[in-house]
């Protein structure tokens, strides 16, 4: 489960925003508490709920944010809303609101149930509620309450991380990734650690063993380009960058229907520059360039960038020579600096332009070394003529 305390703010629209949510039966109010008079009144307009929060927040005039905002989601439709609402209802209490006035409103129009919490910071004692360390607290109190106990989850999670065919130590940590772990490598261990907080070491002599006991399965290989390619032409295959991670239809539908979850690799809102297949049915984690080329994946186009560039080589010697020509009869002439003025402006033309074609389309090498990509974003392991950092 996730939980998630949202964007702070100074007035309480996520009242309204919840309840527009109730109005068009996409949510559903299930519970109103510690309003005082307010609980024992049917047909409350969201006004009254927002006025009473404004009244109690009033006496402290020190808080600029006082709106609290909380969204507790389950994965599918793993818990009811009636669990939820227990949940949320014992997270309040323990993470130090449950005397405070808060509404339970259960969200239904997305593939996830989840149940939004809104209240407010300050106290009936005119004191901000404490909130230290706020966002780890949420997720030790949340797993708290569902009874997990992190190392054996963790335990569970890395036994079945080793069950995976993989070939780079990088594929390993990507596998881990998928729920929330974070890796660092220091000399023959990993590190993981989860919400900021160390959990476990993993022994690198056991990631090592799975990559030298790999099983190179060309026959799947096979049958997952076919189908990447099979369905290229029936999904989109364009990526949004969203939420903090990339995506495409085709990608969600690959790992839908054949359990192939698509992996981008690239910084935020740029063109990615690599992509891993975690194919989920047959436990095999692959580099994109193994399957298919990212060029072909995502239907890159490189093609315009190569041409735009050839021509404005040629233009440029073209001026470059004439240049070096005409300073050899007169290094100052006014010839000689009006041809440099040219290349000048050559120049900053064709990076201009490099630039505007290089929001839709990119340069590329097809098969992006899988460690390269990885440790672009983890310190554990140096790539080979990497900069320092």
């Amino acid at each position: 489960m996730i939980v998630k305390i949202l964007q702070k703010s100074a007035t309480f629209k996520a009242v309204r925003y919840n309840s527009e949510k109730v109005e068009n039966d996409r949510g559903e109010l299930l519970l109103v508490q510690n309003f005082g008079i307010l609980n024992g009144i049917e047909n409350h307009r969201p006004q009254d709920y927002i006025n009473y929060l404004e009244a109690l927040s009033s006496r402290n005039n020190l808080v600029k944010y006082p709106q609290f905002h909380v969204a507790i989601s389950a994965k599918g439709r793993t818990k009811s809303k009636e669990e939820l609402s227990a949940i949320a209802q014992q997270w309040m209490q323990e993470m130090g609101y449950g005397m405070q006035p808060y509404l339970l409103i259960y969200h239904k129009d997305t593939a996830n149930n989840h149940i939004h919490i809104v209240s407010t910071r300050i106290g009936r004692d005119g004191k901000k509620i404490a909130d230290p360390f706020e966002k780890i607290r949420a997720y030790k109190v949340l797993n708290q309450i569902l009874g997990e106990n992190e190392q054996h989850t963790l335990a569970q999670h890395v036994q079945q991380a080793l069950s995976y065919s993989f070939s780079t130590r990088a594929q390993f940590a990507l596998l881990l990734e998928q729920h929330g772990y974070a890796l660092q490598l220091e000399e023959s261990v990993y590190k993981i650690s989860k919400y900021g907080r160390a959990i476990a070491e993993v022994d690198i002599s056991k990631v090592d063993a799975a990559i030298a006991n790999r099983d190179i399965n060309r026959v799947r290989i096979t049958q997952i380009r076919a189908i990447l390619q099979r369905y290229s032409g029936v999904y989109d295959k364009n990526i949004h960058f969203t939420d903090g991670k990339y995506s495409s239809a085709l990608a969600d539908f690959l790992y839908d229907k054949f359990g192939l979850q698509v992996i981008f690799h690239g910084k935020e809102a740029k063109v990615p520059y690599g992509y891993s297949v975690i194919d989920h049915h047959k436990k095999f984690v692959f580099k994109g360039g193994e399957i298919l080329s990212l060029r072909e994946f995502i239907g890159l186009d490189v093609k315009k960038i190569d041409e735009f560039l050839t021509s404005k080589e040629k233009e440029f010697d073209h001026l470059n020579s004439q240049i070096i020509n005409k300073q050899d009869d007169s290094t100052n002439s006014s010839e000689s600096i009006k041809s440099t003025a040219s290349i000048n402006s050559l120049q900053a033309h064709s990076s201009e332009n490099f630039l505007n074609i290089a929001d839709i389309s990119i340069h590329i090498s097809d098969d992006v070394d899988d460690e390269a990509v990885h440790n672009r974003k983890r310190k554990g392991k140096k790539c080979a003529g990497s900069p320092k950092r």
